[in-house]
């Protein structure tokens, strides 16, 4: 059963609802993309810093499902910002295939690619190890050029603030077509949703069921709503939730029947959510649940909101 298309402000259908597989292991990745495949999903997020997209490559070719009717995402690594193109051709020779459908720069922030260490360069004091004399403006610029070569067929944003795309949209040639983000019941980005759609730029939500043994399976609004709309589980309401309100959903799982529950599930709640239920659902973080999952040491401010202040 494919999951409905978003169009993108290039023209380009995406499958509202992906597989993401990140700290999904090696040998789990690959069953889970071939089982999600054969399922009826038609994108694959991936990422070159998962470190598994060789397994992922091989899910895709154990599936039978033919390449080009598979949306492939990636993302370009901060290590990488000064060498789009090689992360790029990495990723391509990992996957197995000759182009990306939406190429992501993974965070807007450069890091030294001669650091200590070639994914994860660290300061003494704890923080990432910024390339602070690199311009994200540049990066951009790189990740046109591989449009322009059709490498890839869209790029986007990902963990990009309003602040961070006030950066690069003046001088953008391409308009991010995504911003791939932790968005949530308990981080809704409301503003950031509303700046996103006045740009024309498709908000994408990755940890959309929170982190592992996350507190938003159990949320009572979501809970007391899927028992209303008849639906199976929270799980169901949260993934509805965000694709009622246009936001692509990537929720991550290696388990057969969560795969399927998810795209399923996803898609019931979708259709039986009222814009009663959405106006409660929008309101549970404002009422003091807020909370973010994905907070790297960065030692700089992004611009989000919620974010813990910088360090230096």
């Amino acid at each position: 059963m494919p999951s409905h298309l978003t169009t993108l402000n290039n023209g380009q259908t995406i499958p509202a609802i992906g597989l993401g597989t990140w700290q999904s292991k090696p040998n789990e990745v690959a069953r889970a993309v071939e089982y999600a495949l054969k399922a009826g999903y038609r994108h694959i997020d991936c990422a070159w810093a998962y470190g598994n997209e060789k397994e992922v490559g091989e899910g895709l070719r154990a599936s039978g499902v033919p390449r080009e009717e598979v949306f492939i995402t990636s993302k370009l690594w901060g290590t990488y910002h000064r060498r789009v193109e090689e992360c790029l051709d990495q990723t391509l020779a990992n996957l197995g295939t000759t182009y990306l459908d939406l190429y992501l720069v993974h965070w807007p922030i450069a890091m030294n690619p001669n650091g200590n260490h070639p994914v994860m360069p660290m300061r003494p004091n704890g923080n990432r190890d910024i390339d602070e004399s690199w311009d994200l403006i540049d990066t951009w610029k790189g990740m046109e050029a591989m449009v322009k070569k059709g490498k890839v067929k869209a790029i986007g944003a990902s963990n990009f603030s309003q602040k961070v795309l006030e950066r690069i949209l003046p001088t953008a040639e391409i308009i991010p077509a995504v911003n791939q983000l932790e968005i949530h019941l308990y981080n809704p980005q409301l503003e950031l949703l509303d700046y996103l759609k006045s740009k024309g730029i498709v908000p994408q939500a990755y940890s959309p069921l929170g982190s592992t043994n996350s507190p938003l399976l159990t949320d009572e609004s979501a809970t007391e709503i899927a028992k209303k709309r008849g639906l199976k589980s929270t799980s169901d309401v949260l993934l509805g939730y965000l694709l009622a309100k246009d936001i692509i959903v990537l929720p991550k799982s290696v388990t057969p029947s969560r795969i399927e529950s998810n795209l399923t599930g996803a898609l019931e709640a979708h259709s039986v959510l009222t814009p009663e239920d959405i106006k409660i659902l929008d309101g549970v973080a404002a009422g003091g649940k807020q909370k973010r999952f994905i907070m790297p040491p960065w030692g700089i401010d992004l611009g989000f909101d919620n974010w813990p202040v910088p360090t230096k």
